[in-house]
């Protein structure tokens, strides 16, 4: 994981000791909310007088303040400008004060990043914008974006990547080239709406890349089954297929509304011809249609053509069920002897490669 030292030393600074400096860094960038046992976890500490020392330090300072979780537990908020200022992240919206389905989402986020460190994350939307734009050279209108309304005086501002959901680079598989890796969280109080909403907004980006891992994590895997054939159904099947047949009902769609044939619009229509023109812009495509428009080209040459131009793509999907050591989210059962007990798993793949991401994580 990519931690500046020289950010890491701002923090100790405060009055913090170089494993809280760092546990916050992390917490700074990549959560803004955490518990005491994931401090724990961090450190490699059991209850008592460092973790509570470290609770009282950060709410004495004034870095954090704690609220209680459905009588369960106290989740920590790490708001404080100061702090931020620190690590030069002093606008992150991780200071935001959000609500308790945001706050699930993010110590669940926490919990694979304090599982995964030596993976090396992309921390901010502009090192995610300039790998995919600079280094792979995907348009920026097909990153997931979102529009924000300024102040009275004020121009909305776009933004991207606005979920902050882990991703970096990493193998697929031993041995195979590094990849992008993108994911979603799910923090077990999800509807699976939720994740087919997600992979909307993506799928500009996916179909720029010609390879790429999709990882669902998760705090329960009640739905690792049902997040693995919505992938495959809404990405993985058309993105691997050949997509002349998408192209081509493209251009009919297209050149219908171009005619005006549309006396009565049709819903399903207008909305594939929307995101078919965000997936498919650029000059071969705008080439294809004027050829097949005017009649220059037929339907099979243009599946010809495209067969030709456009590879296959290698899509890999995998699931990781995180482990929360005292969180107030964790998943309990009634044991047998009448005693509550934690149930936790440390991962569960669900790709077709059936030990993949545990090697690729130790990779």
């Amino acid at each position: 994981m990519k931690m500046p030292q020289e950010q890491v030393e701002r923090i100790k600074e405060l009055g913090y000791t170089e494993a809280e400096a760092r546990f916050l860094y992390i917490v700074a960038v990549h959560s803004g909310y955490f518990t005491l046992g994931q401090f724990r976890a961090f450190t490699k500490t059991a209850y008592g007088k460092r973790p509570t020392s470290f609770a009282q330090k950060v709410i004495k300072h004034g870095h954090a303040t704690v609220r209680d979780y459905m009588r369960r537990g106290s989740i920590f908020h790490l708001f404080s400008r100061t702090l931020y200022g620190q690590i030069d992240k002093d606008n992150l919206r991780n200071r935001k004060r959000h609500s308790f389905d945001f706050m699930r989402t993010r110590l669940v986020l926490l919990d694979f990043i304090l599982a995964n460190q030596d993976l090396n994350y992309f921390e901010t939307e502009q090192e995610k914008v300039g790998f995919f734009c600079d280094e792979l050279g995907v348009p920026k209108d097909a990153l997931p974006a979102k529009v924000y309304e300024g102040g009275p005086d004020g121009k909305p501002t776009l933004r991207y990547f606005v979920d902050k959901f882990p991703m970096f680079l990493a193998s697929p598989i031993p041995g195979a080239s590094t990849v992008a890796n993108l994911s979603y969280v799910d923090s077990g109080f999800e509807t699976s709406s939720h994740f087919v909403g997600h992979l909307a907004a993506y799928q500009g980006l996916f179909r720029q890349l010609k390879t790429f891992r999709f990882l669902y994590i998760a705090a329960k895997d009640a739905y690792f089954q049902t997040a693995q054939e919505r992938f495959r159904s809404l990405v993985k099947r058309p993105l691997e297929s050949d997509v002349s047949g998408e192209i081509l009902r493209y251009f009919h769609i297209r050149a219908k509304w171009e005619r005006h044939e549309y006396i009565v619009p049709i819903t399903e229509d207008l909305e594939f011809l929307n995101e078919a023109r965000r997936c498919f812009q650029g000059e071969r495509f705008e080439g294809l249609f004027a050829r097949w428009k005017t009649g220059r080209i037929t339907e099979q040459e243009v599946r010809l053509e495209l067969s030709q131009l456009d590879p296959r793509r290698t899509v890999f999907f995998d699931t990781f069920l995180v482990h929360s050591p005292g969180s107030p989210l964790a998943e309990v059962t009634q044991g047998g002897d009448g005693c509550v007990k934690a149930t936790h798993h440390r991962y569960r793949n669900g790709s077709r490669h059936p030990e993949g991401y545990a090697k690729f994580l130790k990779a």
